[in-house]
């Protein structure tokens, strides 16, 4: 017996509404807070119950937490609403009009051939040239596809029988990593992971195959003098 979908299903205007929401990050924790881990604690019977329990319970993830209500999403909708009209649409239409063939055999052979090259170089220089010789004493090794695709982990840091995880993203030398949050499926998958390993995961910004958050290297120390605890 299928359940019951509550879901609303906005058709064409799905794209723009999740393209428009990712990029201006009104989804993330700090302006909804932790959804999934407040309907896990909820483990509600209906959706009336969730929803009572979510505005009793939900504040945004942050130094300062603000209590959610519904007002509070009303006016993330505003703000949705401006970011699609004054600058989404306006940008893709002039991209639309200036669109060519070329453009998208160019991107295709580009993102398939250049851009995968580019990130395989990058995620090996932070860890042979930087993480290797800076914790000599952790064997780094390339995580399998299945663990890539499903827990989002690059490389595998093994201390002892234990391991910890690193996964490694771009950001640009004007790129503001600060304001970064992981989404909650990808915070799921690191609790996997370290259920299954023992460590933690540990998200590393690089910037022309440097580090750029040199306050990770820290953390990880810290990690491995505990996983050697552990092991």
């Amino acid at each position: 017996m299928k359940s019951k979908r509550y879901s609303k299903d906005f058709g064409k205007k799905e794209k723009v509404l999740n393209y428009a929401c990712q990029t201006y990050q009104l989804s993330r924790p700090n302006k909804v807070g932790t959804v999934m881990a407040l309907i896990r604690e909820c483990q509600p019977k209906s959706i009336e119950e969730w929803e009572k329990w979510y505005f009793q319970k939900a504040h945004t993830d942050g130094k300062n937490p603000v209590k959610i209500t519904k007002e509070v999403l009303k006016e993330l909708g505003d703000r949705l609403y401006v970011k699609i009209k004054e600058i989404v649409i306006p940008e893709w239409q002039e991209a639309f009009s200036h669109l060519t063939l070329e453009d998208c055999i160019d991107y295709i052979y580009n993102l398939t051939i250049h851009r995968t090259y580019d990130g395989f170089i990058r995620e090996k220089s932070v860890v042979t040239d930087d993480l290797a010789k800076r914790f000599p004493d952790v064997k780094f090794i390339e995580s399998d596809p299945a663990l890539d695709h499903a827990g989002d982990i690059d490389y595998l840091g093994q201390v002892g029988n234990k391991a910890f995880g690193i996964q490694i993203k771009p950001v640009t030398a004007q790129g503001n990593f600060g304001n970064y949050s992981s989404s909650e499926r990808m915070k799921a998958s690191f609790r996997d992971f370290e259920e299954k390993y023992g460590g933690k995961v540990f998200i590393i910004f690089s910037v022309d195959d440097e580090i750029k958050n040199k306050d990770i290297l820290k953390k990880i120390e810290v990690e491995i003098k505990r996983l050697k605890g552990l092991s």
